[in-house]
């Protein structure tokens, strides 16, 4: 059996994964990266973000040629070649995976096509996809394996009538009539695709709402839409027994109050979360800890408990999302360096790639206000926004979460078509620390939806120019 060194081994090559060994390899580190993959990429590439942000464009088109129409455009009703729209997909796919292909080159990181369990504290035994392995020595290892989807029982991935996103991701039909299992980001971005490109959707979620746990307020602007897109949305639901028949799949349905009679599908996509791979890395040859869901606790630093070994991305906690984890790797990888830094974000922002989006970054309303924190809340609707009204869009607004005393900018909400790009002008105000007056003061371009935040921070003081709010009195 071959024994190698690395300096820093990196398992896991996906957005925190390849974040951390380019990195390292740019601070004059020798770097390891094991993954399986021919390049690197991980689920955000491969099969998650880029895919799905491909096919969701494509969607967005083909709504803007329906709502044309009542401008007075009309387009002839779209034709989908399925195979040339795969390939195009497949095309983005390969283009970003091969590009950062050649960058591991140019860094010149060691890429091990292999998986990866440690035998103790020190040590890996990597398999390569011919069933050899090796040991691999390190100084330092950052474990960032991502996560994979929540199985539910009954619903086994890859039975020919069930899917999950990567198969919803492969576009091999477009079926006529598609269940979708969960109300959540990954179940609405996927079944917004698959209701323009013509299948016939139904949301069945077990919580109140859609997207449970985002702001209310701006659920409400993408369910009314959905409402409108989708064939039905039950909520307080549970699809169970599904029965495979020779025309389609039979799922019964179980709710609180007047559950629906059982339903014929073509296909059920099953989209209920995710959860962090953490098993089958021989962790317990470690000192690493796991909590009961199966994500590896780490300090501040993205330390576990065996010092030598580090932890980034949706395998080392919530929230699970692809820059968070790129962010943690900077800090692991500083660390490692010698650096003394910490992972303290003030605002992780979120997407919801749905139409319209959803973007929130810093706490909630429902958060501070959770908190015991003396909070005022600003709302600016898209209906008073000239350029949402260009658009077409005014079914939007931009929401702040002031601190009542300092008046610094704790959070932000936006609910509107591109909020996505938006947040990040959110993002830096609250990272810098500014307050809602610095906001208001800086000078956006008309006509724009970023003038939504300006006017939104000015509400806070009643100075709004297209809308009347006046400041209230203590």
């Amino acid at each position: 059996m071959t024994e190698q060194h690395a300096q820093l081994v990196v398992i896991g090559g996906g957005p925190g994964g390849y974040a951390a060994a380019f990195l390292a390899a740019d601070m004059g580190m020798s770097v390891t990266l094991v993954d399986p993959e021919a390049n690197p990429g991980g689920t955000c590439l491969y099969r998650g973000c880029i895919p799905s942000k491909a096919l969701l464009h494509v969607s967005r088109v083909i709504n803007e040629t329906r709502e044309a129409e009542s401008w007075g455009v009309h387009f002839a009703r779209p034709t989908i070649e399925l195979d040339r729209l795969r390939a195009w997909k497949e095309q983005v796919v390969g283009q970003l995976t091969g590009g950062l292909g050649q960058l591991v080159k140019q860094r010149k990181v060691n890429h091990v096509h292999a998986r990866a369990a440690f035998r103790d504290d020190t040590t890996l035994v990597l398999t390569d996809e011919k069933g050899s392995e090796s040991i691999l020595t390190y100084d330092h290892a950052i474990i960032a394996t991502g996560s994979r989807p929540v199985t539910i029982p009954g619903f086994a991935p890859g039975a020919g009538h069930i899917w999950y996103s990567r198969q919803a991701l492969d576009l091999n039909e477009i079926p006529k009539r598609l269940l979708v299992i969960g109300g959540g980001y990954i179940g609405l971005e996927l079944g917004s695709v698959y209701a323009t490109l013509g299948s016939e959707v139904t949301v069945a979620e077990m919580m109140p709402t859609l997207l449970p746990g985002v702001d209310r307020e701006l659920v409400r602007f993408l369910s009314k839409r959905l409402g409108d897109t989708f064939k039905d949305i039950l909520l307080q639901t549970r699809a169970v027994n599904p029965k495979v028949q020779k025309n389609g799949i039979k799922i019964t349905f179980e709710a609180e109050k007047g559950a629906p009679a059982p339903q014929l599908f073509d296909k059920v996509l099953v989209a209920v979360g995710r959860r962090p791979v953490s098993d089958g890395l021989g962790l317990e040859n470690t000192d690493v800890k796991c909590d009961d869901r199966g994500f590896i606790q780490t300090d501040e630093q993205r330390k576990t408990a065996a010092q030598r070994i580090f932890a980034i991305g949706d395998v080392a906690g919530e929230p699970m999302l692809a820059h968070k984890a790129s962010y943690e790797a900077r800090i692991a990888v500083e660390v490692i360096a010698g650096l003394n830094v910490r992972y303290e974000p003030a605002a992780i922002p979120a997407v919801v790639f749905t139409d319209p989006e959803i973007a929130w970054a810093g706490l909630t309303e429902a958060q501070a206000k959770a908190g015991g924190m003396a909070v005022q809340v600003t709302r600016f609707p898209w209906a008073a926004s000239g350029r949402a009204a260009t658009l077409g869009r005014s079914d939007g607004m931009t929401k702040l979460v002031i601190d009542s005393d300092s008046e610094r900018i704790l959070g932000a909400g936006i609910a509107g078509p591109g909020a996505g790009e938006m947040i990040a002008e959110a993002v830096v105000a609250i990272e810098m620390g500014a307050n809602v007056t610095d906001l208001g003061l800086c000078i956006h371009p008309h006509p724009t939806l970023s003038e939504t935040i300006k006017e939104a921070a000015e509400i806070f003081h009643g100075t709004a120019t297209h809308i009347f709010r006046p400041k209230r009195t203590k």
